[in-house]
């Protein structure tokens, strides 16, 4: 112990895979996280001393340091291993402040992977703490703080009790609301579309082709109404079609770039259906055990030994020809990559997902598989495809020329799709020649109507908050999980996120009174001036002092402008208070619309809006409550009760909380037919709920726990015979994410 070196790193499984690769001589520890924060119950900052924070070390973390304490003391050497961003670097430099450490002499290590090979390389190469990188860490904190501190309250007084603003959230919610907003305002247009069965007049063959261009005119979709489809149908029964144009030309399809932290969420959120906070706390689960490079990152770079890997693994796997010549290079878009130094990749590509399958989770292995097949891909060939396009001209009796088109491609090599599959439809044309003749089989005309825009996804969020230059790597899966967690946001049933009242009513508020708060551009700009900060080219003081001064200025004389009413206007109501007889009316709190007694404060009666005492209560949900009337849960045998919950209605024990039993019940208007469970072939697939949404599953749970996150069809794949799904996108596609199948 005389010669023990002491390395602390912030979790305890990072510390038990470092110790794996080091001798007797060293001692790994844990910080459990931030051993130091500002307090709960106080701002914690001195804003007129240079906006200095006041740190202290929280009651669960005091064990910790106590313990660090011990093991500083009988150690020759301390040697910091936090994460290699600013985050880390933060924890890195509160350990020396706790702990008493020298800063200047302390040795502090990076590494962006946790193998042997780069821990050894980091002990060689130690250097000191970056107080850059520590103060744009403070900075942001202490922003975040003022904003917090002074600008909820002003919510509870002017809103509603219980709200919370932050910088970042405020604006991801006004991203959310807009969206809301602009599918609140669409309003659907029909349009119809014709295509054509035709057949070569020669070789026979069948192709379909739709309609490209009006008398010779192309037009806009929207354009073709019932009545122009229907004339247009007429005119092509009757006329006489020849193959006016053939254009064939091959098609390079290359694989995109290795996963950053953005890309990884939504490659995540698209094919696994992980949140972004479940993929970062998957990813930095794989990290710890050595799986995986550093999961923070808007670095596009991969290394030389990981290139070299790749290379050889498709030679000797694969052959020469799924190689490429020289290794594919990927220019990273982000102007301040900085929160590492490398992509996130495999740690090893020898460790393929099926060598790791036993030592993995289910969700590790299914995040570890996207990861390195993605990895992979990138240093794999273009894949080719054989692209055709065939106009046919329809010259009609009176004399109008119609074009119709058909376009089809053909995987001529699979190239980078031979390890990382993407959607690649494939339809083969018949050989035909131009001018030859074509037979009318059939046309029909098929009314469509547009689609509002889609809410965020978790996946497109993420997407537009980088795209805004909105927060960084470490910053996009907290800010969606917080808006969720506060109420201003609800994942939906398709997992989709959408505000709710209050988050309307904040938004409204803040965009017309603190334009800054929710403005992109100047969020954006803050988050250059923090990267100025990391890098040493700003103080940040400064930087704090510019916003705070105007933010606490403008916020000072809106508490003497603003009126809660002229906020949150109440709205009248044709309920009847039953305990003094006024009338009620609606009130938005922080958990949306209710009714309130006008009376107030003389009476306090509230109550649901449209809730069981209300007196527009739903007659579906009525009828529900009288046909179920008088059933007996199969558990404890009191009444079942017909309650209305996020997902519609089903039956609850009335003993509750004593019994927690409850049932899907059909209303009535439920179109799904019974299917029956093909893993126990006794059950049958029922609609369920959970946190994450609806999902299917067989009713003789839990001895059978088959389940499909997408409404089952009752029809089998022709590929492998596993049950089709409806996915999110209303596609039906196979259950099995394995075989691939897509209708």
């Amino acid at each position: 112990m005389g010669n023990m070196k002491l390395i602390i790193v912030e979790s305890p499984t990072k510390a038990k895979t470092i110790s794996k690769f080091l001798g007797k001589d060293y001692r790994v520890e844990s910080s459990f996280g931030h051993i130091r924060d500002l307090p709960t119950k106080e701002m914690g900052i001195d804003i007129e001393h240079g906006f200095k924070p006041k740190y202290i070390t929280p009651l669960k973390a005091k064990k910790t340091v106590s313990a660090l304490k011990n093991a500083t003391n009988k150690a020759t050497a301390v040697i910091l291993a936090s994460d290699e961003d600013r985050e880390g670097e933060a924890i890195a430099w509160h350990l020396t402040q706790v702990l008493k450490l020298d800063a200047d002499k302390t040795e502090r290590i990076v590494f962006h992977e946790i193998t042997k090979q780069a821990i050894l390389k980091a002990l060689e190469t130690p250097r000191h703490i970056n107080q850059n990188l520590v103060d744009a860490q403070q900075a942001r904190r202490i922003l975040d703080r003022l904003v917090g501190y002074e600008l909820s309250p002003f919510l509870w007084k002017k809103v509603t009790k219980g709200l919370s603003a932050g910088r970042v959230q405020s604006v991801a919610i006004r991203l959310i609301v807009e969206k809301e907003k602009e599918i609140q305002a669409f309003k659907s247009q029909d349009y119809w579309t014709l295509r054509a069965r035709l057949q070569g007049e020669k070789n026979k063959e069948e192709f379909t082709a739709g309609l490209f261009r009006l008398n010779g005119k192309p037009f806009d979709k929207l354009e073709i109404s019932q009545e122009i489809a229907l004339e247009t149908q007429k005119e092509l029964e009757s006329a006489k079609f020849k193959i006016s144009h053939i254009e064939q030309k091959k098609v390079r399809k290359t694989p995109g770039g290795p996963f950053i932290t953005s890309t990884l969420q939504q490659g995540a959120n698209r094919h696994l259906g992980f949140s972004a906070k479940q993929t970062m706390m998957v990813a930095q689960k794989l990290y710890e055990q050595g799986f995986i490079t550093y999961m923070r990152t808007d670095s596009l770079n991969l290394s030389p030994q990981f290139l070299n890997e790749a290379r050889d693994y498709l030679k000797n796997t694969l052959g020469e020809k799924y190689t490429l010549p020289s290794p594919r290079i990927f220019k990273t878009k982000s102007k301040n990559a900085q929160e590492a130094h490398e992509a996130i990749r495999p740690t090893s590509v020898a460790a393929t997902p099926e060598k790791l399958k036993s030592k993995l989770d289910y969700n590790g292995y299914r995040l570890y598989k996207l990861i390195w097949e993605r990895s992979i891909a990138t240093q794999m060939p273009a894949a080719q495809l054989n692209a055709t396009v065939i106009d046919t001209e329809a010259l009609c009796n009176n004399g109008k020329q119609h074009t119709l088109r058909a376009n089809g491609q053909i995987l001529i090599f699979d190239g980078y799709l031979r390890i990382y599959p993407e959607k690649t439809a494939e339809q083969e044309l018949p050989k035909l020649r131009e001018n030859e003749k074509v037979i009318l089989l059939s046309i029909e005309t098929e009314q469509h109507a547009t689609q509002a825009p889609a809410r965020y996804s978790d996946a497109s969020l993420v997407k537009d908050l980088e795209k805004y230059g909105i927060g960084r790597p470490s910053t996009y899966a907290p800010t969606i999980n917080t808006i969720i967690t506060r109420n201003y946001v609800i994942r939906n049933e398709d997992k989709r996120l959408q505000p709710t009242d209050i988050a309307m009513v904040v938004n409204e508020l803040l965009v017309e009174h603190f334009p800054k708060i929710v403005d992109y551009n100047f969020t954006a700009e803050m988050e250059n001036d923090l990267d100025e900060v990391a890098e040493g080219k700003k103080k940040w003081q400064p930087v704090i002092s510019k916003f705070y001064q105007e933010f606490h200025q403008n916020l000072q004389n809106k508490y003497d402008s603003l009126k809660k009413s002229d906020i949150m206007p109440e709205e009248k109501s044709e309920e009847i208070c039953d305990k003094c007889g006024a009338p009620m009316v609606i009130k938005t709190g922080r958990y949306g619309k209710f009714l309130a007694c006008s009376a107030f404060p003389n009476c306090r009666n509230i109550k649901k809006l449209n809730g069981h005492a209300a007196k527009t209560e739903d007659p579906a949900l009525a009828a529900l409550q009288e046909k179920y009337q008088g059933t007996v849960c199969d558990k404890c045998g009191a009444e079942m009760k017909v309650r209305s919950g996020k997902y519609g209605p089903f039956l609850a024990c009335s003993a509750y909380p004593k019994c927690k039993n409850i049932k899907n019940i059909n209303d009535g208007t439920s179109k799904e037919k019974e299917i029956d469970c093909p893993a126990c072939k006794t059950g049958k697939i029922v609609k369920k709920f959970s946190k994450r949404g609806i999902f299917y599953a067989c009713n003789n749970y839990p001895d059978c726990k088959n389940t499909y996150w997408g409404q089952p069809t009752g029809d089998s794949c022709p590929h492998c015979g596993s049950l089709l799904i409806k996915n999110k996108t209303g596609q039906t596609v196979c259950s099995d994410k394995g075989c691939g199948y897509q209708a």
